[in-house]
């Protein structure tokens, strides 16, 4: 019946309506082609905007990794020669550590020295005086022996006021006076001479302490340098703050 229909219709009519409709699915598809080129520009121009930025932030993050690794490799070049600084460093200090040591050791030989033989001055000072006093005991015994000695010389040693006018009593007694008087000096002399060696190995002595107190205080700031310096170098490796050094607490003074 449709189909009857149709060839009963007029062909214009029929042309006409296949031209509408033909029309409307041209028009239909054209804004379907307009809606799609519009999405495809906006599509594009977003990808375009999301491509720059992802180049951008690509060229930032390029950035940040070269200045990152200029970073690093300067790290490491500043932490080998801090390593290299801390090994020397270290080398220095234990050298001077084993010279103070070997310093300290010789020092304290040498005062050890100093006073086995001050005491060994002591007692021969000790003993000579033992001496000395003896011999003069003897001297005086045999001066108060001799007839004319007793009358020239007091028991304390001393020349009477009235033996200054016997000068002329005989030669033999102005030479044994002479010889006394000699050996007099010279135990006096020597006595004078073993006390003045004495003062001068306690001065000695004193001089060698104050070295070896100066020495301890040298030991004692170079390790606190060095600890200091080692915790400054780990500290700025790591970024942070360097530690104060702490304070030298002073060894006590040697008693002059």
């Amino acid at each position: 019946m449709r189909e009857s229909q149709l060839q009963q219709e007029d062909p214009m009519d029929r042309y006409k309506r296949e031209n509408r409709r033909l029309q409307e699915a041209s028009m239909r598809l054209e804004q379907e082609n307009d809606d799609l080129a519009h999405e495809l520009v906006t599509s594009k121009i977003a990808l375009r905007n999301d491509l720059d930025q992802a180049e951008d932030k690509a060229d930032v993050l390029s950035k940040e990794l070269l200045l990152t690794k200029q970073r690093l490799v300067e790290t490491e070049d500043e932490k080998r020669k801090q390593e290299e600084e801390t090994a020397q460093l270290k080398e220095v200090f234990r050298k001077q550590l084993e010279k103070a040591e070997y310093e300290i050791q010789k020092t304290t030989a040498i005062i050890a020295e100093y006073k086995q033989i001050c005491s060994q001055l002591s007692t021969r000072l000790e003993k000579q005086q033992a001496a000395s006093k003896e011999e003069l005991e003897v001297v005086k015994g045999k001066m108060m022996a001799c007839k004319h000695c007793s009358d020239i010389f007091s028991k304390e040693g001393t020349l009477k006021p009235a033996a200054i006018n016997r000068e002329d009593q005989g030669v033999e007694s102005d030479d044994e006076k002479d010889s006394l008087k000699k050996q007099l000096r010279e135990m006096e002399l020597e006595l004078a001479q073993t006390k003045l060696q004495l003062v001068e190995a306690k001065c000695k002595i004193q001089e060698l302490e104050h070295q070896r107190g100066a020495l301890m205080n040298e030991i004692q700031a170079a390790k606190n340098s060095w600890f200091s310096k080692t915790l400054n170098s780990i500290k700025t490796a790591t970024g942070t703050q360097p530690l104060q050094p702490p304070q030298a607490t002073p060894p006590p003074k040697e008693s002059t």
